[in-house]
């Protein structure tokens, strides 16, 4: 199953970026830290959306109108009284087909699986508003990773497409990192 291939080949990227978002997270001591922070994922987010946008289409992705995007990080960016100006450079990976796409997709949706870990760090901070992104899909989040992962599954008809995708997330993973910056992940 190309959920589970993609998980394990994308182990390495994903702990890196982990680790940078970590970083940045430690150091938000105030509601501007926070909106600082989510600028990053707010310009990556925009970026990849645009890329993937011809790709994932509803004849793919029947639910993908209803599915977390970058509006919700702009939202959250603005009731932390900033806004969108400023924002740090972000590269989307290339993105040509619809296998690369769900690639890409499988890390921008996976960030929402994760949310409520991120949510949690913030209490810690003292930050409990706009956090509407990373609050995900509240009870239904389980449930939408689930109906994502079946399309994503059913869409690699060869180990050619599977690696593909694989390539397309592992970049994804590793541009969504360069957005951030030299952090320190030591």
């Amino acid at each position: 199953m190309l959920s589970n291939s993609i998980k394990d080949a994308t182990k390495e990227a994903h702990l890196t970026l982990e680790k940078k978002v970590v970083q940045k997270m430690k150091a938000i001591r105030s509601d501007a830290d926070y909106a600082d922070f989510l600028k990053h994922f707010y310009a990556y987010f925009n970026q990849v959306e645009q890329a993937i946008a011809p790709y994932i289409t509803t004849e793919l992705l029947p639910d993908h109108a209803e599915r977390r995007n970058s509006s919700y990080l702009k939202q959250d960016i603005e009731a932390l009284g900033s806004d969108v100006n400023d924002l740090p450079e972000a590269i989307a990976p290339e993105i040509t087909n619809a296998i690369q796409a769900l690639g890409a997709l499988y890390v921008m949706e996976g960030s929402i699986m994760g949310g409520p870990i991120i949510v949690k760090m913030l209490e810690k901070s003292g930050v409990t508003n706009g956090v509407s992104f990373f609050s995900g899909y509240g009870e239904a989040t389980g449930q939408m990773w689930g109906k994502f992962v079946a399309v994503l599954n059913a869409s690699a008809n060869s180990e050619a497409e599977e690696e593909l995708a694989i390539k397309s997330a592992n970049d994804t993973f590793s541009n969504f990192g360069e957005v951030f910056g030299a952090v320190s992940v030591a």
